[in-house]
């Protein structure tokens, strides 16, 4: 069983001390490959080092996040221009928009996330997309852009029925995590309702781990249990399932 994690935040200061057994143990649990979103310009170096170490397990994103919108939101562009222009990522991520923190630069946000979507359509990359109290805002946004052919995943799908179906209109797959396992959160009833066909795995590690591990750091291995609540809610086995979502991000990333 073949697996990929889309959305591995596996450069951070929270993997530092035992990676090769983090990477060890998801590739136990069938996990080949792990994409990795990128946040601002700070993350650059340790993202690149981890991607020169692991070039065949771990790929890179380049992107300003939204919550990394602030004052100096130009600069932070121009970086994330220039990498563009001097090598091949996996994907223009994580950008979008997020209202759940600050709105102070929700303009510089919005403006943020149209450049970037152009800067993806103009290296024929996908996008990777964070929309957190946002919905509408987001889904306007990748409308706007459905002519340009806009593909990739929106991350951490948490929407309804008709918003899951509105993205995949517009052209995007939905990235599916740990708060599918959440009794609550009601993302199992909605993932009952959508396609397989566009769903993608992600664990956004070290955040948002799975049942049974909620509240600890989350990794790679854990994309099991997202895999396994995904395939209980649609019916069908975790091969099937699995192989399914693999074809998925490999047609969105072409890896």
């Amino acid at each position: 069983m073949k697996l990929i994690d889309t959305h591995c935040h596996l450069y951070l200061k929270e993997f530092s001390g035992d990676l090769p057994g983090i990477l060890l143990r998801a590739e136990q649990e069938g996990v080949e490959k792990i994409y990795l979103p990128a946040i601002d310009s700070s993350c650059i170096e340790d993202m690149m080092w981890l991607e020169k170490l692991y070039p065949s397990k771990c790929f890179a994103m380049a992107g300003l996040h939204p919550c990394y919108v602030k004052a100096n939101y130009e600069d932070e562009l121009l970086i994330v221009q220039r990498q563009l222009s001097e090598r091949k990522f996996a994907a223009v991520g994580e950008i979008g928009l997020d209202y759940y923190w600050d709105k102070q630069f929700a303009k510089e946000q919005l403006i943020a996330f149209n450049l970037q979507i152009q800067l993806a359509a103009e290296y024929d990359l996908p996008v990777v997309i964070h929309s957190r109290s946002s919905m509408e805002d987001s889904i306007a946004m990748i409308r706007k852009h459905r002519d340009t052919g806009i593909r990739g995943i929106f991350h951490c799908f948490s929407g309804t029925i008709q918003e899951g179906m509105d993205i995949i209109d517009a052209g995007l797959y939905l990235g599916i995590g740990g708060v599918v396992t959440y009794k609550n959160a009601g993302l199992a009833e909605v993932v009952a309702g959508l396609p397989v066909e566009r769903l993608v795995l992600e664990t956004d590690a070290p955040y948002l781990s799975p049942v049974p591990f909620r509240g600890k750091r989350n990794e790679s291995s854990y994309l099991k249990y997202i895999l396994a609540k995904i395939a209980e809610v649609k019916k069908v086995s975790v091969e099937e399932l699995a192989s399914i979502t693999t074809a998925n991000a490999q047609k969105i990333f072409g890896q």
